[in-house]
């Protein structure tokens, strides 16, 4: 698995879900936080995203926004229509796919409002370097495959078949990954020295690399500088600019990650999950991970799969 594949699935705590909200004028919603990540896609009509503490934002069909911290924010037709709560019905309580309407005389809109349900609790340094919100506006013949993915979307939630849950569920992925990479395509030269910067940079990415693909080694500096052909001091340099923090400061975030998505994913004894983290004994792991998420193991994982049940 690529890197950046690999850090969203392990980032990943539920099925993300997709709402198809039909609105007719006046209207606004107003969306509660979510511990995740949240888009939404214009479809139809045109609107404002009211951001908390941001200034408004003018939104067409076939808009996307993205907010990486899922922070509760209001969209409208208007800056001064009346807000109500966004309450989606879901008649099959097992399907990632939702409605919700707001009824009214006036032009309708549509859109679908999603969630990405993220482990927010120490961001990777992915979501890190995200702005609050990324709007990234339908401009003909950019960002072809995220267009792509927008109408395949919005066409099986309009009219699903059989198969749709699943499919849904596929784009709704595919579609975060579209969206991230639209974004750093977009930045400026000089504003990529960010830790998706690190994947295509030759010297840092096979450092990269060798983590995800055996966390459990016990890398140093020197080890680590080995695969991209530096000094231990030269390596530490540039690995720390890049990615933004030290390279095994970085070792620990992402066994950290791994460990967690096993605590949430498995029932693995906590000695298969601190040894596949790089770990000789469960005290030092158990010891690091409260230190990281601020919970013993045992308790998160508790607390974990009750959040999940609820999804």
């Amino acid at each position: 698995m690529d890197i950046l594949s690999d850090t969203l699935a392990a980032l990943r705590t539920g099925r993300p879900s997709v709402v198809r909200t039909d609105a007719h004028a006046p209207w606004g919603v107003r969306f509660q936080p979510i511990a995740g990540a949240g888009f939404h896609v214009v479809v139809e009509g045109h609107c404002f995203l009211l951001p908390v503490g941001g200034d408004p934002i003018a939104l067409g069909p076939g808009d996307v926004v993205f907010l990486r911290r899922g922070t509760d924010h209001a969209i409208s037709d208007a800056v001064t229509s009346e807000l109500v709560a966004f309450e989606p019905d879901r008649v099959d309580k097992s399907s990632p796919i939702g409605r919700f309407a707001v009824e009214g005389d006036g032009t309708r809109s549509v859109l679908v409002c999603g969630a990405y349900h993220l482990d927010v609790d120490r961001p990777h340094p992915l979501l890190g370097d995200l702005p609050e919100v990324i709007h990234l506006p339908a401009n003909a013949g950019r960002h072809p495959a995220l267009r792509s993915a927008v109408d395949q979307l919005c066409a099986e939630i309009h009219r699903p078949q059989p198969g749709s849950d699943s499919v849904v569920t596929a784009l709704v992925d595919l579609l975060l990954l579209y969206i991230l990479r639209s974004w750093y395509a977009e930045l400026p030269r000089e504003q990529t020295q960010s830790w998706a910067s690190a994947l295509n940079d030759p010297l840092i990415a096979p450092a990269l690399k060798a983590i995800h693909d055996d966390p459990a080694h016990p890398w140093t500096v020197a080890s680590l500088g080995s695969r991209a052909g530096l000094s231990r001091a030269a390596f530490a340099r540039r690995f720390t600019t890049v990615v933004g923090e030290p390279p095994l400061s970085y070792l620990t975030t992402w066994r950290m990650a791994i460990a967690a998505r096993m605590l949430r994913e498995t029932v693995d004894p906590l000695s298969a999950v601190a040894d596949n983290a790089g770990y000789t004994s469960e005290f030092a792991f158990a010891k690091a991970f409260k230190r990281h998420f601020g919970a013993p193991p045992g308790a998160y994982r508790r607390e974990r799969r009750t959040a999940s049940a609820s999804l």
